[in-house]
């Protein structure tokens, strides 16, 4: 290889490796948001129902590993939402509904954005993977000619 080649295949295979870094980093932060989305909208879903419910209705509440306790409903109105870093505090069930509503909105648009970094990445990652073995070919030809 010419020392213009060898410099040119290095830069790209270094560049390629920290593309792959961050594609894997930003799918990862991807799932991560899925994830709180998935329970912000069951979130949702619950609050939707309780709305229907009147104060001493019988409910479950689910206490994790698909296991629920029955319990019955003191104040349907009155909710604890928890505002991150481990902080919690007591709404209505309007203001809990706008509460998620809010974060479902605001993680959807940073789920889309992450979505287009991805993308984006991922082209760059192509595009030099492309040139990578247009470079091989190039050094072949040489060394077959």
């Amino acid at each position: 290889m010419a020392s213009k080649t060898e410099e040119e295949f290095r830069r790209l295979s270094v560049e390629l490796r920290l593309l792959e870094q961050t594609a894997e980093a930003i799918q990862s932060r991807i799932n991560m948001v899925n994830a709180v989305l998935t329970d912000l909208n069951y979130a949702n879903m619950t609050l939707d129902s309780l709305e229907k419910e009147k104060e001493n209705a019988e409910i479950l509440v689910p206490v994790g590993g698909s296991s629920y306790i029955k319990a019955k409903l003191d104040n349907p109105d009155k909710l604890i939402v928890g505002m991150g870093a481990g902080v919690s505090v007591e709404k209505t069930q309007a203001e809990a509904n706008e509460f998620v509503k809010k974060r479902l909105e605001d993680l959807g648009k940073t789920q889309m954005a992450l979505q287009q970094q991805f993308a984006q990445v991922v082209d760059k990652i192509s595009d030099n993977r492309n040139k990578i073995e247009a470079i091989v070919a190039q050094v072949q030809k040489r060394k077959e000619a």
